[in-house]
Parts: structure tokens; C-alpha cells; sequence
């Protein structure tokens, strides 16, 4: 499933892949309305936000070879911190996993990285022969916060890298695990969608 809105996106997307960080001045804001899952994803505005409402909510880009999928889900572990998870990453369970999807998958770096209000396990990846056609680079973040466990996927075409990152670094800074978090420094929020997300 994952593979198939992937496709999709980068497959249609790859030669129309037009500068995103500009776009990232203007922002669109969406808040769950659920108070036991709240979240604020703030995205350029040029993306486009479906899902939502209990499941994993997924950004486009239409322009771009972009796909950001975030997923809420509660967790017992409330001992959880993005540093213990670094101190004991499995690479190989990670890069198994990821290879079911995007063979070839290879880990890169990994470390730990501030949302708005959290601090979140980062890794990166790549995957040179994708079911896509082309090589694609994975930001994976995570973090617990409240008994929930915040997964924040952005993949992207690696061939637009320098266009397309700030963009991915900009969603990840800017998430919060909470659904009052203010909206970045320096950028005007162009809609707010507080519908059943």
C-alpha cells in the first residue's frame, strides 16, 4: 500500500520538480481534532493533505516528488526517549524492513532532532533501485510523547535532493505533538484545516 500512493507520486512527479523551499514561505496548517491523537503538521502550501481522522495522514506535493506520511498510535512504553531508541537502533531490522518496500534500501545516517516540542529519532535512507523507477531518499522521525508513538515518513526523488530537503527539514521542525502548537517564525499560514484530522 505504501508503495502504491508512492508510485504515484514519484512517478508523475519526477521531471516536474520545481524548486520547494520557495514554496515553504506560504504554509498550510492541519490540527487533529481528536483530543486523545492531537498534532500540528505545519507543510508548504503547495501540498496537498488527505487521511486524517484516525489514520495515518499523507502530504503530496504536486509538483514535486514529495510524500510526507504521518501516524499517530498509542504505546506502552512511556519510558520512551529518542536517545535510549538511538543507543539501541537495530540497522538491521530497520534496513530489512524499509528493503520490503524499496529494495535495495540502504541506512544512512542517524541521530536524534527537534520537533517544535519533542525530541525525535531520525534516520535517513536511500533505495537506488525502487519499485518507482528512481532512487529515492527516506527521513524517517519518531517520537513518544503522552502514551503516542509520533511517526513522521518523508520520502522524496534523491535526484531533486537540493530542491526538495529544505522543505522535509522545514515539516519535521515544525511538527508538534500537541494540537495548539504556533505556527512557524517567519511564514504566514495560507489555511488552516481543522477537519477531521
Amino acid at each position: 500500500m505504501r508503495s502504491n500512493r508512492l508510485l504515484m507520486v514519484i512517478v508523475g512527479l519526477g521531471a516536474a520538480a520545481m524548486p520547494v523551499a520557495a514554496t515553504a514561505q506560504s504554509v498550510n496548517v492541519t490540527r487533529s481534532i481528536f483530543p486523545d491523537q492531537p498534532y500540528t503538521l505545519i507543510y508548504p502550501e503547495a501540498m496537498v493533505a488527505t487521511g486524517g481522522a484516525g489514520e495515518p495522514l499523507t502530504i503530496n506535493h504536486p509538483n514535486a516528488p514529495l510524500q510526507c506520511d504521518l501516524s499517530v498510535v498509542p504505546v506502552e512504553d512511556g519510558q520512551w526517549t529518542a536517545e535510549s531508541a538511538l543507543s539501541s537502533l537495530d540497522t538491521d531490522a530497520i534496513t530489512a524492513a524499509w528493503a520490503e518496500t524499496f529494495p535495495g534500501f540502504v541506512l544512512g545516517p542517524s541521530g536524534t532532532t527537534q520537533y517544535q516540542d519533542a525530541t525525535a529519532l531520525i534516520y535517513e535512507g536511500t533505495s537506488k533501485s525502487s519499485a518507482m523507477g528512481v532512487p529515492i531518499t527516506l527521513v524517517h522521525t519518531e517520537t513518544v510523547a503522552s502514551n503516542l508513538g509520533y511517526s513522521l515518513d518523508c520520502i522524496y526523488s534523491t535526484a531533486v535532493s537540493e530542491q526538495v530537503r529544505p522543505a522535509v527539514d522545514f515539516i519535521i521542525a515544525n511538527f508538534a505533538t500537541r494540537s495548539d502548537a504556533d505556527c512557524c517564525v517567519g511564514a504566514t499560514p495560507a489555511t488552516e484545516d481543522t477537519t477531521a484530522q
